[in-house]
């Protein structure tokens, strides 16, 4: 509808209203009227017939619904922060307007700048790493990888050198080791009838009063024969090798001679062990040890620390060799990867790394931007709740605040409630503000209806066109929703309609005192006072809306006057056809 022709419903309604007022008057003169025929008749007058007439004219009709209701507002909220701290600031006050995204309350938020501050560190760091990893090897650093790969394929010729030495340096003493337990072990210095081998001499010396002589001495013979056995075999491999022999014979020599050194000094740890225990034993009675046994073990003490010297370079040579290997292949594996540039899975997981790291700041921002407590839309601060130094939470409204649009909110029956609809016009008037009367259209209509004592109301919501400041929330209204409307329309008003066998009809007279003629007619859409004619008048027609009868009766002594308004009882009429409108 645009907006000419809803100004013409405008007028047209208001007309509507005004002929509620004129309808009471009329009624006032028609009973006055009564009052006077009823006396003429009295007084012994002639009976006559009069007509009110009025022509059919062309207009706008308009057709509506009308409910009552107060005002609102289109939103109210109870502001509440979503993060929790000290209020700092508070930037508004009671009934002050602001705007969408202003600021209200500001809270203390330096935790969470540093973790802004620190997510941003982060995510810069990453993004050198991967710029760093996105751009080829330059030259320096294909240099110093092919120069580290050169450094461990020497450092592991030297291993293997330094292999060579240390075995050969163990075979100097080797030799003498297992000489020297040969003699100390099988030679019959110890016995006085010199039958005996001294293996056997500290055993018997002392096996009367321990019987576990007997297993220190046959371990210390099984460990010599296990050691003996060893080194024969280690020195025959270590005669046939030389030092330019390949890597892998030079390590299985180094293996092999680590383990020959350690079954020696094993051997020679039992020795000592069966020596010590003959001179304990000795001891405990207060015997005295052959002084053989004191240079036996002085020589088991050299033997032990040049062996335990061997074990600990061929172990360091020994472990030296596979991790240089390791060292070789990783370097010469990290060469590669600088000539071929970035692995593509290690530029996808430092993409990720960079995205999650951008995600974490974009969440320490959000959480940042959550201590300044802002307006979610322009409207008026209804109530601050908060003040400067409280602690606010989650939880807490610190700030009521509503909008500036303001809402009708009318209760309809459920029969006009089926004729509104979302987007209709509707003019609104007010009884706290004498003679404004604004626009508006229908906004929300309730899909449910409320239930009180058996009536059922529907709540309609009404967006005012205009936002007037003497419009406060609370305040009562009267709405009139226009349902339907047409233009330059010939009507009558209902009164002049009149029904018969369904057949719709108006007595056409060309004046007061004409016997009218019935016209049949084709009414469309009406209100409570108009209704429209499709077919059967022309524009100017007078028809008859009210007869005024005064009958005179010589048989009685009283005279009956009547008044009969077509369409509702008498005079041929049936009902009013009509619909819906103001004062329902």
């Amino acid at each position: 509808m645009n907006t000419a022709v809803f100004q013409s419903i405008l007028r047209r309604t208001k007309r509507h209203v005004i002929g509620h007022k004129i309808a009471s008057g009329v009624v006032a003169v028609l009973l006055v009227t009564g009052g006077y025929f009823g006396y003429r008749s009295l007084a012994g007058d002639d009976g006559e017939i009069r007509y009110v007439l009025a022509a059919a004219e062309r207009g706008t009709l308009v057709v509506s619904v009308s409910g009552s209701g107060q005002v609102s507002s289109s939103n109210q909220v109870d502001v509440k922060p979503k993060a929790s701290g000290d209020i700092i600031a508070v930037a508004v006050e009671n009934g002050g307007e602001v705007r969408a995204g202003a600021l209200l309350l500001q809270l203390d938020a330096r935790n969470a700048q540093k973790a802004v501050r620190d997510a941003e560190t982060n995510l810069e760091s990453v993004r050198i790493a991967l710029r760093k990893l996105e751009q080829p090897a330059d030259t320096l650093s294909l240099l110093q990888a092919e120069n580290s790969l050169t450094q461990s394929r020497n450092d592991l010729a030297k291993a293997y050198e330094d292999g060579f030495n240390a075995v050969s340096d163990a075979f100097l003493d080797l030799p003498t080791i297992m000489t020297g337990l040969n003699d100390i072990l099988f030679s019959n210095t110890l016995s006085s009838t010199g039958g005996q081998w001294n293996i056997d001499a500290y055993m018997n010396a002392v096996l009367s009063y321990d019987e576990r002589a007997r297993q220190y001495r046959d371990d210390a013979l099984a460990k010599y024969q296990a050691a003996r056995a060893a080194y024969d075999k280690n020195f025959e491999r270590y005669k046939a090798t030389s030092r330019l022999a390949g890597e892998a014979q030079i390590e299985a020599l180094v293996d092999e001679t680590y383990a020959t050194t350690k079954a020696v000094a094993e051997a020679v740890k039992s020795t000592t062990n069966l020596i010590q225990f003959y001179k304990d034993r000795l001891a405990e009675r207060t015997l005295k040890p052959s002084a053989v046994a004191d240079t036996h073990l002085a020589s088991l003490g050299t033997y032990t620390g040049d062996a335990n010297a061997h074990l600990s370079g061929l172990l360091s040579i020994r472990d030296s060799i596979p991790s240089t290997k390791r060292a070789i292949a990783e370097r010469a594996e990290a060469l590669e990867d600088l000539k071929r540039g970035a692995d593509p899975l290690d530029l996808e997981s430092s993409r990720l790394t960079v995205k999650q790291r951008e995600n974490a700041l974009l969440d320490a921002r959000e959480n940042l931007a959550n201590y300044s407590v802002r307006a979610p839309f322009d409207g008026i601060v209804a109530k601050v709740n908060a003040k400067k130094g409280d602690s606010a939470s989650s939880g807490t409204a610190v700030v009521t605040l509503i909008a500036k649009q303001r809402l009708a909110e009318i209760a309809l029956n459920e029969v006009d409630v089926a004729k509104a609809k979302v987007g209709q016009k509707v003019t609104l008037t007010f009884d706290a503000v004498e003679g404004l009367s604004i626009t508006g259209e229908v906004a929300e209509i309730d899909a449910i209806g409320t239930v009180t004592q058996g009536v059922v109301t529907y709540t309609v919501k009404i967006a005012l066109d205009t936002q007037d400041e003497r419009i406060k929330p609370g305040m009562s209204v009267s709405a009139a929703i226009v349902t339907d409307a047409k233009q330059d329309v010939l009507m009558v008003p209902n009164s002049a309609v009149k029904q018969q066998n369904d057949t719709a009809y108006v007595e056409i007279t060309a004046s007061e005192n004409q016997t009218p003629q019935r016209q049949t007619v084709q009414v469309g859409l009406s209100n409570d006072t108009m209704t429209e004619i499709i077919s059967g008048l022309n524009e100017g027609d007078r028809i008859v809306t009210q007869t005024i009868t005064q009958t005179t009766t010589q048989n009685q002594p009283q005279q009956n006057t009547g008044i009969r308004i077509p369409g509702i009882t008498g005079g041929g009429g049936g009902g009013v056809r009509g619909g819906g409108g103001f004062g329902r």
